[in-house]
């Protein structure tokens, strides 16, 4: 047995941070921290996905649209769906992802220029 905590959360400035909060085998659940003004370059994932905020607001653009995301709102995406986030206030988001994704894809798109 495993209590995580979600609300639990440092942000700094205009920066993203992701953390790995279940790594089992039905799956991943990842913290991401949006601090306000930050963004996550547009990027894709090779399996499904699910994107909730559990605090803050943020803009999830997809197929060239934008849609404000608010606390306890979630989006679904297909396989190779490009995608973006930016944080309008500090955000946290979790994001589900399948068992075969792998954590360096993640920590990749950080690196992105």
């Amino acid at each position: 047995m495993k209590i995580t905590k979600w609300n639990e959360a440092e942000f700094s400035p205009k920066e993203v941070k992701i953390n790995v909060l279940i790594d089992n085998e039905s799956g991943k659940e990842i913290q991401i921290l949006l601090a306000k003004d930050s963004i996550m370059k547009e990027h894709k994932a090779p399996f499904s996905i699910h994107v909730q905020v559990l605090s803050g607001k943020i803009i999830f653009e997809v197929q060239n649209e934008k849609l404000e995301l608010n606390a306890l709102d979630m989006i679904s995406l297909n396989p190779n769906i490009p995608h973006s986030l930016s944080a309008l206030e500090n955000s946290i988001v979790r994001l589900s992802l399948s068992k075969a994704d792998n954590i360096q894809r993640l920590n990749a798109v950080l690196k992105k220029p």
